[in-house]
């Protein structure tokens, strides 16, 4: 017995690897950054994307779905109420339509920059093998091209999924399991500009690397546990919410931490749930959180 409970602890998950850390990154916080009109309240914030002219679309699970302010944290607009169960990942495609990933709902919608509904994928919960359907999925990254997309699907299905600027299926990756190429709770998905995807292996506490079409590159196991992922083109970097440690992590492409900010806490500046980031073009840091019902912004 003593031999298979070692054997055991053996093939546990990453989770146990020794969590590394690094300098403290330069950033500092703006204070009440999110000017929210009077009376309104965030609900829990999932999501959070920059758009090429560095306005901030928040996607939350209060009455108001989708929130756009500008850089300086003005309100400048809000839509989507009745056409999401729940959030969870927003993104702002090449072109500027914003797309939101309902979690509850088991689908992606593409809304023009307005609100207006331009596609919907998903319907009911699909399995696996569902070239049409998600089963509790998680976020979305496009090619700059916009010529495919990359859905995290998600809690359930444990999977990537590609498909054309069309929406149409192309090819998936991934089923349940903690070996290479399986994951436990696909979190999130990003693209560098080599267009390696990069994989929030959530529950497996580990960024997975794959090629454009799903072939297995590498992985990072001693980082933290992804939640949220960005790419930053000028750094050639990823910067990922580490939500078990509260705390946002910056690494190469090697995945050496280059610098950490932050820690668990409920005023501003700490973080309780970090859930998704974002990254604008001067480098300034978004987080959206669940616990705090807030995104923060931290700027260099």
């Amino acid at each position: 017995m003593k031999l298979a409970a070692a054997l055991a602890l053996l093939c546990l998950p990453p989770l146990w690897a020794e969590l590394k850390s690094g300098p403290p990154l330069p950033h500092k916080l703006v204070a009440g950054w999110a000017k929210l009109p009077k009376g309104w309240n965030f609900g829990e914030c999932s999501g959070v994307a920059v758009d090429r002219n560095d306005n901030v679309w928040v996607f939350n699970r209060g009455p108001h779905p989708v929130i756009q302010f500008d850089k300086d944290g003005n309100f400048l607009q809000s839509w989507g109420e009745g056409t999401v169960v729940s959030s969870h990942g927003i993104r702002v495609d090449p072109e500027g339509n914003v797309w939101g990933v309902d979690v509850e709902g088991h689908r992606v919608l593409k809304y023009s920059p307005e609100g207006r509904v331009l596609m919907v994928i998903g319907r009911s919960p699909g399995t696996n093998d569902s070239k049409d359907s998600f089963n509790r999925p998680t976020g979305i990254i496009f090619t700059p091209s916009l010529d495919f997309f990359y859905v995290s699907d998600g809690y359930v299905n444990s999977r990537v999924v590609k498909f054309n600027r069309d929406g149409e299926y192309v090819l998936q990756w991934g089923h349940k399991g903690t070996g290479d190429g399986e994951f436990n709770l696909v979190h999130d998905v990003a693209l560098d500009s080599r267009g390696r995807v990069y994989v929030a292996d959530r529950s497996n506490s580990r960024v997975q690397i794959f090629d454009p079409d799903g072939r297995y590159l590498g992985k990072w196991t001693d980082v933290g546990q992804p939640w949220g992922l960005a790419y930053y083109d000028r750094e050639n970097a990823i910067y990922m919410c580490d939500g078990l440690n509260n705390r946002i992590v910056k690494l190469n492409l090697d995945g050496e931490i280059l610098g950490v900010l932050s820690s668990w806490g409920r005023v501003s500046g700490k973080l309780d749930f970090a859930h998704n980031i974002a990254i604008d073009s001067n480098g300034a840091i978004y987080v959206a959180e669940i616990k705090n019902w807030r995104v923060q912004k931290w700027a260099k």
